[in-house]
């Protein structure tokens, strides 16, 4: 028997002990081990009452909820099972030791139910990265996007525009095949390039929003100048002593890093070495790392210490805050006119938390504006380049034009049907297919 067509079983809930344990069987011998454990098979997809034993001793495992899922109607398009039983730890030593026991069986890999799934058709390429996307959601924005992936946002389109570019290669072929038979119509091409002009436009206008930026999180640099607070903001949106605060200059050498979920956006908030002149080696890499920071953020929070003299803010690509720290403390006087390119300004005091809950409500806004209210369908670079592909295959044939070589006009539309190919994972995806499933857990 080969591994493809081997019965595997798994833990698919959380780690024991726990109130119940779900343990999944698929397989073509999924059958047999209900009949050796149970000594009957449920009906299909119906939750049954039934006591576990050990085929070869007959003493009881436990008492449990099985169901059962005959192929193809199963999440893997195979024979499955599914035993709901206490979540005990020796309780699952035990049966998983029956099931091992049994010919064929074999436990699961990482991600192997989610691969039959996709091998078995239940499932194209873009909803299982979908399904691991939710898995991994930290937050309601990851959540939501994950869940539109999952359902096939992106690849029910890519498929729909695949048969449609299939459609108008037939055209084409048709007119380079066939164009001395009397019956076949004269403007086969032109027919053609009026669907290659629209599924360019639609391709194109996909390729828009943040999806791959909601998988990461948007990230917030603080910076400014040697202590204004930074750090203690760090902690205090953080809720947690993630940083050092000390009164001495220089405190914080590297970046610091904290992933937080701030109004249902994710967001990597980055505290940064305070900018000043230094001839410390140590300290001058900080400096570089800080700046580096400052160019890769989508935020930056400029810390201003209004008791001390203005710093102004250095030229960055990103939107920028001015935030104007210990307002617990008398100012020295200082306003907003002193700095330029700066898109608003706040006023918090981190050390008492006055103000911080506006200014992550702000932060929330910024992340709603920054990821677009609008569902969208490239949520990884691997769908943004085979989208691109498609797009640029299909501009190659306008350029062409109908009075273009007609074979070359077909080679284009091939190359954006494929393109769309892999994208859902029809075709030319097998390089990339333990990249994918390495990030799924055992038992998914």
């Amino acid at each position: 028997m080969t591994a493809e067509r081997d019965t595997i079983f798994a833990l698919s809930s959380g780690r024991p002990p726990a109130a119940i344990a779900v343990v999944r069987i698929s397989g073509p011998a999924a059958r047999g081990a209900l009949q050796a454990t149970c000594g009957r098979i449920p009906a299909p997809r119906q939750a049954t009452f039934a006591r576990l034993t050990d085929p070869e001793t007959r003493e009881l495992i436990d008492e449990a909820l099985v169901l059962w899922f005959p192929a193809p109607r199963s999440e893997t398009g195979e024979d499955m099972a599914e035993l709901q039983v206490h979540g005990g730890r020796a309780i699952l030593a035990r049966l998983f030791t029956v099931l091992r026991q049994l010919e064929g069986f074999r436990p699961a890999e990482v991600g192997e139910f989610t691969r039959r799934a996709f091998n078995n058709g239940r499932l194209d390429l873009t909803e299982v990265e979908g399904l691991g996307d939710l898995i991994n959601a930290d937050t309601e924005a990851q959540r939501r996007q994950a869940l539109r992936q999952f359902k096939g946002l992106l690849g029910v389109q890519a498929e729909t525009w695949r048969t449609r570019l299939i459609d108008v290669l037939a055209l084409i072929e048709a007119s380079i095949d066939f164009s001395d038979e009397g019956d076949v119509p004269v403007d086969l091409l032109k027919r053609a390039f009026a669907g290659i002009g629209p599924l360019a436009q639609e391709i194109g206008e996909a390729q828009g929003g943040q999806g791959e930026r909601l998988r990461e999180g948007l990230v917030v640099a603080i910076a400014g100048p040697p202590n204004v607070g930074k750090s203690t903001l760090l902690n205090r949106v953080a809720r947690r002593e993630a940083a050092i605060v000390s009164p001495y200059a220089g405190t914080t050498r590297d970046v610091i890093e904290v992933a937080l979920d701030l109004a249902g956006f994710p967001v990597i908030l980055r505290d940064t070495a305070g900018m000043r002149e230094t001839a410390d080696p140590v300290e001058q890499e900080g400096l570089r790392r800080a700046q580096r920071a400052m160019a890769d953020a989508d935020l930056v929070l400029w810390v201003v210490d209004p008791t001390t003299a203005a710093a102004p803010v250095p030229d960055q690509a990103a939107e920028c805050w001015v935030v104007l720290n210990k307002a617990d403390l008398p100012a020295a006087g200082n306003t907003i006119a002193l700095w330029s390119g700066v898109h608003r300004s706040l006023t918090i005091s981190a050390r008492t938390g006055a103000g911080i809950d506006a200014l992550i409500e702000a932060i929330g806004a910024f992340g709603e504006r920054f990821f677009t209210a609008a569902p969208v369908m490239v949520t990884r670079e691997r769908h943004r380049v085979a989208l691109q592909e498609a797009k640029e295959a299909l501009d190659a044939a306008l350029q062409l034009g109908p009075g273009g070589a007609e074979e070359l006009i077909a080679e284009q539309v091939r190359l954006a049907a494929g393109a769309m190919g892999r994208l859902t994972g029809r075709v030319g995806v097998e390089d990339i297919l333990e990249v994918i499933f390495r990030d799924f857990c055992i038992g998914k």
